[in-house]
């Protein structure tokens, strides 16, 4: 059964990650959108108390206060376009809602009046959107403004055929009060809960991505270190295998000299190893150049094939005409890091393949060894997490941390017909018009 495909670049939330700002933006936008509500319900509560049960309403304040509901509420989405959104402008609104309905309520019945009840509205929204001080500033007022409409709220007028039915009215009253406040609530609790969750996912990938870019950077000072330690020793045993090689003994050797040709070969190996590890450390990011795809993957795949001659390599590509890529010199290393991990996993031969698509370049390594395990796919690229035994994790973990800073993933997968697949999806350069 084939294992599903498990993104290494990104851990998978429910919700897309929101940063901070973006988060605090669509809260704002909800509490417009609940601003939205409240002009509605207004008008419409004013509708009925004024013309259906024939109480007498001071219209002109009380349409005023909504028109001003109204005027905040288009301000509010012109500068949502303008400036960032902070605990400030949140604060800000909901006090502005609560002075707007204790407004309303003195000119309706005061602390009498059974929506009252929707004070608790903006307390709720206000203790999952602002901080303790802000909070304390908000129940101060809407402590305060409850108190003042028992004290100084003015009593409904209710005509006398109604005076024996205001009970019946008021509990009716209380009942439309509790069920409004109760849907507004669960509405716009989930919503602005799934942006909070959002928030935090991003936040807990950025924690992420700085341990991971930490390691990133102990790795590559420590390569750095050892590689000019092991510049000079590789130098020396470079220069006795050229001595040894002119030496007639060990030339006449039959068998003595072709050895002495691998180890030399090797130790040249060593020696364009360090130099590269030296030259990573020491490029700029802004030095990348632009070059075509076809010709880096080939050239790759034409430097791996000596470095492991006992492990037959497929190379295939298809759609890459034109296709241009930033050659960074840790993209040809992740990728033989890759070639070099499947090559363990299955000495018998790997393929690799490469095509265009919507998002770019995708670079898959197959090879047909037992797979990954589930343990090993909740491991892969993380910092020395390794499949092939302690020391030797960090080959997933560097391609996976390229891929993210150049904009692509890197997935890791089981076959179904047998086997594991990587890929690395890398995204292409533009096209500047200059020749290759």
């Amino acid at each position: 059964m084939e294992t599903p495909i498990l993104a290494l670049t990104r851990a998978r939330t429910a919700e897309p990650g929101l940063s901070p700002a973006t988060a605090a933006d669509r809260n704002m936008r909800l509490l417009v959108q609940l601003r939205w509500i409240a002009v509605a319900g207004q008008l419409l509560a004013i509708v009925v108390v004024e013309f259906a049960l024939g109480v007498a309403l001071p219209l002109a304040p009380m349409l005023g206060v909504v028109a001003v509901l109204a005027f905040a509420n288009s301000y509010a989405r012109i500068v949502l376009y303008r400036r960032p959104v902070g605990q400030t402008a949140i604060l800000q609104a909901l006090l502005f809602d609560v002075a707007a309905l204790a407004f309303q309520l003195y000119l309706s019945g005061g602390a009498a009046n059974p929506f009252i009840s929707l004070f608790f509205l903006q307390l709720v929204l206000g203790a999952i959107l602002l901080d303790f001080v802000s909070l304390g500033i908000l129940a101060a007022v809407a402590m305060a403004a409850y108190a003042f409409l028992a004290a100084f709220g003015t009593p409904l007028a209710y005509p006398p055929e109604l005076l024996d039915q205001v009970p019946q009215i008021e509990r009716f009253g209380a009942v439309i009060s509790f069920a409004l406040t109760g849907g507004l609530l669960a509405v716009f609790m989930a919503r602005i809960t799934r942006n909070l969750r959002a928030r935090d996912a991003y936040l807990a990938d950025l924690r992420q991505h700085a341990a991971e870019e930490d390691g990133i950077v102990r790795t590559g000072l420590l390569a750095s270190g050892m590689a000019h330690e092991l510049g000079t020793p590789l130098s020396t045993v470079s220069v006795i295998l050229n001595d040894w090689s002119r030496m007639p003994r060990v030339a006449g050797d039959e068998e003595l000299s072709p050895e002495l040709v691998v180890m030399q070969r090797e130790v040249d190996r060593c020696k364009t190893i360090v130099g590269d590890i030296l030259h990573l450390a020491g490029t700029p990011r802004g030095e990348a150049e632009i070059v075509a795809a076809e010709s880096l993957l080939e050239r790759v795949a034409n430097d791996w094939r000596p470095t492991c001659p006992a492990t037959p390599l497929v190379y295939r590509s298809e759609g890459l005409s034109g296709a241009l890529l930033f050659a960074e010199p840790a993209v040809s290393q992740v990728i033989a890091s890759l070639l070099d991990n499947a090559a363990q996993a299955c000495p018998a031969g790997i393929a690799l393949t490469a095509l265009r698509t919507t998002e770019g370049l995708e670079v898959s390594i197959m090879d047909d060894g037992p797979g990954f395990t589930d343990a090993q796919l909740a491991s892969v690229g993380k910092p020395h997490q390794s499949l092939k035994g302690p020391g030797h994790g960090m080959g997933l973990f560097l391609a996976a941390a390229l891929a993210r800073r150049l904009g692509g993933r890197l997935n890791a997968a089981n076959r179904p017909e047998g086997g594991a697949v990587v890929q690395l999806v890398l995204p292409l350069a533009p096209d500047r018009g200059g020749s290759l």
